[in-house]
């Protein structure tokens, strides 16, 4: 497997949302396992029981290390045994991953969450709508995105806003 060629920004992106509020309701769209044996296939990796289990838990380490401090333990957990060796060609230079098979998607996945930690510091990060649980990737110029969506988080919050301003204002 070449290192960054499975999972991207948005596959990444697609994992981390994968547990919304619906009608007020927190959900878990992996849990069914159908679900994520399509997105594991999708994506080029295994759609085994074990390979789907690892998928899971680097979703939910990467969540919370994207709320707030990084699982340290968890991650080392998940990248355990795991190498990458270069390959050269008349290509050019490759890197192959190497590692438990059950595991090489959700590594992907961590090395995914990585790699934009490093390029778009600090431009991942969860919604502002405290409602919400989804995340975001900032890629405005002034890194100002706050909301998930501006037609659903941002407007609503917005219209909160305004409605306590309204309430507040003394009437003449």
């Amino acid at each position: 497997m070449e290192v960054g060629d499975v999972i991207d920004e948005q596959a990444l992106l697609e994992a981390l949302n994968s547990t919304p509020v619906v009608d007020g309701r927190p959900q878990d769209l992996w849990a069914d396992d159908a679900v994520l044996r399509r997105w594991a296939r999708k994506h080029g990796g295994p759609d085994d029981a074990p390979a789907i289990d690892w998928l899971r838990t680097a979703r939910d380490v990467l969540q919370a290390a994207t709320r707030g401090s990084v699982p340290e333990a968890d991650l080392r957990r998940i990248l355990t045994g795991v190498h990458r060796s270069p390959e050269v060609d008349a290509s050019g230079l490759r890197w192959r991953l190497h590692g438990p098979p059950e595991r090489m998607l959700a590594v992907e996945l961590v090395l995914a969450w990585y790699d934009v930690q490093a390029r778009r510091p600090g431009r991942l990060r969860p919604c502002g709508n405290d409602e919400c649980r989804l995340f975001l990737l900032d890629r405005s110029r002034a890194n100002t995105a706050r909301w998930c969506s501006m037609r659903t988080c941002g407007n609503r919050l917005k219209a909160r806003r305004h409605q306590e301003r309204a309430r507040q204002e003394p009437r003449t």
